[in-house]
């Protein structure tokens, strides 16, 4: 299989599988639900933000556009640099690496530009339609990201001469399968940069 089908079927793939566990969250789940998968350490726990990895979010509308549109330019500029790998027949791990880091960008890119089209609003009381007969809970561009895994694996207090006693989760951020790609692949990359890019180097 060539390198640019490789790179097609990365992206496919996890986009479906990201849009699929979005999609199924937030039309069967309510705001902020929680489901034990292992004990209390492992859940899928169903929170929105306005569009940064793992929860986190710049407030406002304006803020939430400019954080949409600089999305869609980065993964138009991964776009360009996948291609470009590909025609200098990169290694294949850096394809693979790169194709899902812009699989990723895609998938929370979709719930940005267009969650808040085509479901109702998701409350702690009541889950979210598709396509509901009043539109949408948003305008294009104003959509939050859906995230639902939650890995709260050590919980304890801080003592009292560092925090004053406060509490600490580790690992406190919610995520999705779209931020999980990113963060895979940044780490793959980092750990075979030397392998990945000597190739590069050599034309």
């Amino acid at each position: 299989m060539s390198n640019t089908r490789k790179s097609i079927l990365v992206i496919l793939i996890i986009l479906l599988l990201d849009q699929s566990v979005k999609i199924l969250v937030k039309t069967h789940m309510t705001l902020y639900q929680q489901i034990p998968v292992l004990g209390n350490w492992a859940l899928i726990h169903f929170v929105e933000n306005n569009g940064m990895a793992f929860g986190l979010s710049i407030p406002g509308s304006l803020g939430k556009t400019i954080l949409s549109l600089f999305r869609i330019g980065a993964v138009v500029a991964i776009g360009f640099y996948l291609h470009h790998l590909i025609k200098q027949k990169a290694h294949t791990g850096l394809i693979i690496t790169l194709s899902m880091i812009m699989a990723g960008a895609l998938g929370n890119i979709i719930d940005s530009v267009f969650y808040g089209l085509v479901f109702s609003s998701s409350s702690p009381v009541e889950a979210a339609t598709l396509f509901p007969n009043g539109g949408g809970y948003a305008p294009l561009l104003q959509g939050k990201v859906v995230d639902m895994f939650y890995f709260p694996i050590i919980k304890g207090n801080y003592p009292e001469w560092i925090r004053e006693g406060s509490g600490f989760i580790f690992f406190r951020p919610v995520f999705n399968i779209a931020d999980a790609s990113i963060t895979v692949a940044v780490g793959t990359i980092l750990f075979n940069q030397k392998r990945f890019f000597r190739h590069l180097g050599t034309r």
